[in-house]
This record gives C-alpha cells, structure tokens and sequence, in this order.
C-alpha cells in the first residue's frame, strides 16, 4: 500500500486526478512499456512477450495515463525523454493518484543517465534504473526481480514546486548537453568523407529534435513555476 490518503496536485501532468478506475480482473496485470521511438519500443515489446509477459504499450505519458484508466499493469517500464508528457512527469502523476502509486516504475534513459538524473527518478519512486541500450538479458532480470521480489513502501509523492525544481535542473542540464552535441555534430557533419556525411546528418537532426523537446518541457515548466511565485506574493 502507498503510504498516503489523498492525491497530490500534480507537477507538470496538466490535468486533475483521474476518477475511479475500473480495472481489469487480471491475476497480476500486464506491463506497460512507454516509449516513443516506435524500434526501441517494438524491441522491448517482443522481447518481454517471448518470455510470457502480457504487454501494452503506450508512445507518451499522456497515453500511458489513458491506459491507466482501464487497466492497472503489474509494472511501468518507461522512457524519460517523451512529447507531450514525459517520464519524471508520468511517474510523479503515478505516485501522486492512490489508485496507481503502488505500480512499480523502472526508469529506461539513454538521456538521462547522470547520478543526478537517478537520485531525481529514485526520489519519484522507481524501483530500478536501466540505461539505454539494454541488453535483453539484464532487461529480463530486472523485470523478473521486480516482479517476484517484495516493493518496498513507495515514497510520498514530491510536493508540486519541489518536483518542478527539481525536474527544471535535471532539463537545463540536459539542454546544455544537447547543444554541445549539436555542435560537435555539426562540425563534424563539416568534416567526414562525403559517404559518412548522412549518417552524422541523421545524428545531428535526431540530436535537434531532442533539444526541441526538452526546450518545450522548460518552456511549459518555467511558466508554471512563473504562475506559482506570483500567486506567493
């Protein structure tokens, strides 16, 4: 059980708590893998379903969170980097609803991978960390570790502006290094053989895409923690 009553108002989840949710009568319940990028999500998907797992997927928070309201999954295996709603966000919109803050969560980043990073995804409750790529057998490992071992008291829900702090650094910094990736990309986009040049054209776009999306999360972040000093002065 979740050691708390009542829902939290969330982060940067940008809706109210969800009403009662009519589960599924499920033994234990499927996994829910949230994932964005359709290969990687394709390739834990297969893998977890060869060993017997039931799975649904989710490619955001946002979706993730519409699974939620019809079925309650045994285990929440999510990227962190995600449109619309990302992971910290997801994971703290989990905890902060009694119906689902008992629902393990293990973190999958290629992104976000600093100590920092994981003490922050640690504090919002996940049970594990992996780090991208993952190899198929520490992937099962740790699914099966979760699933048959005994989940210690999840910790209250971050209150809202702690959880904005906090997921405000873990952004910035993680802007600063995609801009220096952009850099490094683009020179060396400069500087390769003629015949390398599409594939470091690729890594630069994919790299910018990714900058995007973390420049909108701090965007939309910052403007809530902007609405909530005004209303302390």
């Amino acid at each position: 059980m979740c050691n708390f009553r009542h829902p939290h108002s969330l982060g940067i989840a940008f809706r109210k708590s969800r009403v009662t949710i009519n589960y599924m009568s499920q033994p234990q319940g499927p996994i829910l893998i949230v994932e964005d990028i359709p290969h990687i999500l394709e390739l834990l998907e297969v893998t977890l379903k060869f060993k017997g797992y039931e799975v649904i997927t989710a490619r955001n928070g946002d979706e993730a969170l519409n699974a939620l309201l019809s079925v309650k999954p045994a285990l929440i295996l999510t990227d962190i980097l995600m449109p619309r709603l990302d992971g910290y966000a997801l994971a703290q919109e989990v905890r902060s609803n009694p119906e689902t803050c008992d629902i393990p969560i293990i973190f999958v980043s290629a992104t976000f991978i600093t100590p920092e990073d994981k003490d922050f995804a640690m504090s919002l409750g996940a049970v594990r960390f992996l780090e991208k790529p993952i190899e198929a057998s520490e992937l099962l490992l740790t699914v099966a570790e979760v699933l048959t071992g005994e989940i210690s008291e999840q910790p209250k829900p971050l209150p809202e502006q702690a959880f904005q702090r906090g997921y405000s650094d873990r952004l910035k910094e993680k802007l600063l290094q995609k801009e220096n990736q952009i850099l490094r990309a683009q020179r060396l986009v400069e500087i390769v053989p003629s015949e390398q040049r599409p594939a470091f054209e690729a890594l630069l776009a994919q790299t910018k895409f990714q900058r995007d999306q973390i420049e909108e999360e701090l965007r939309t972040l910052e403007a809530l923690l902007d609405q909530h000093e005004t209303k302390t002065l």
